[in-house]
């Protein structure tokens, strides 16, 4: 059997996407959106490849010939699950390739934050360190990572390797996880402890808005908070008050609620060198991105060979 393989979105991986090793045609378009799109596109192909293109249950409903959805990313959120299930679809996504790069940005936000470097970059733009006396001028604080504590809000694999990179720099740390491990401790043990708070958790109806206004009263006021999970995690209004009250020093985002903020966000109206937002991007070194690109066509090919690894659905 030859297979008809169509990549939705293509402009979302950028790597070198190599040929399967079994028969088949093979049509990318660089972004697919509407469900008009996603059915004329997939009318006839067996195998899809996407990163964040929806794809509900009306959409599947109307695609017989697909057999399985290759999905270039870790969350599948998107997706209708039971309805892939029932219509025979097999969905598999990537795992455990952003081992290095979602951590190395966690730490660069929480350097950037805890040393104030966008402030005083800002403020030797404007000019001010040509207006004192001394050699340099302290209007932001300065606080060392050595001897802090980091909280890991989801201590699985990305939050196993932030905290072993945080003990390197000499950090104590306070790992919580709702499934049950060695040495955890409790979310307000966390929130009233940490310095640093990173959160690393999946989205679900039980983490929707975890850390909202009473969380932020509970940290400390020279606290940073740091997602480069899922924007939904944080209550965002709660968020934005507590920065704008001193409710807590600062906050690093990579996530948004919306992505793209198209109509807008409480998070970007805020004008705040202390708040440092990245458009989605922790995941994407150059070297994630090929690891990530090699296992979807592991997945594909695994799984036309009846191996099918990394499923879902």
């Amino acid at each position: 059997m030859e297979h008809a393989i169509v990549f939705l979105d293509r402009e979302s991986v950028g790597a070198n996407v190599r040929k399967p090793d079994f028969p088949h045609s093979y049509t990318e378009y660089q972004s697919t959106w509407t469900p008009e799109d996603i059915v004329d596109r997939l009318k006839d192909a067996t195998i899809a490849l996407i990163n964040k293109v929806p794809m509900r249950a009306e959409v599947l409903k109307q695609l017989p010939k697909l057999k399985l959805i290759a999905v270039a990313a870790t969350g599948t959120t998107w997706s209708t699950r039971p309805t892939a299930k029932k219509n025979g679809i097999t969905v598999v996504n990537i795992r455990n390739y952003a081992f290095n790069t979602v951590p190395e940005h966690v730490i660069a936000l929480m350097f950037a934050l805890r040393r104030n470097l966008l402030a005083y970059v800002q403020d030797v733009k404007n000019g001010r360190w040509a207006e004192v006396d001394q050699f340099c001028f302290f209007d932001h604080p300065i606080r060392d990572i050595a001897g802090s504590t980091m909280g890991v809000v989801g201590y699985g694999a990305i939050g196993k390797e932030v905290a072993k990179r945080a003990k390197c720099l000499g950090m104590k740390i306070l790992p919580y996880d709702v499934f049950p491990q060695e040495g955890l401790v409790d979310l307000e043990t966390v929130l009233k402890e940490s310095d640093v708070i990173t959160l690393h958790c999946p989205l679900t109806p039980e983490t929707q808005n975890m850390i909202g206004a009473k969380e932020f009263k509970m940290m400390k006021p020279t606290s940073i908070l740091i997602n480069t999970a899922r924007g939904g995690l944080v209550d965002e209004a709660a968020l934005a008050a507590a920065l704008k009250a001193g409710t807590i020093a600062g906050a690093g985002f990579d996530v948004l609620t919306k992505e793209p903020p198209k109509e807008g966000n409480i998070l970007l109206d805020l004008d705040m060198p202390n708040f440092i937002v990245t458009p989605h991007v922790a995941w994407a070194s150059r070297e994630a991105m090929q690891i990530l690109a090699d296992q979807l066509i592991d997945n594909i090919e695994a799984f036309v060979a009846d191996k099918p690894q990394n499923v879902v659905v």
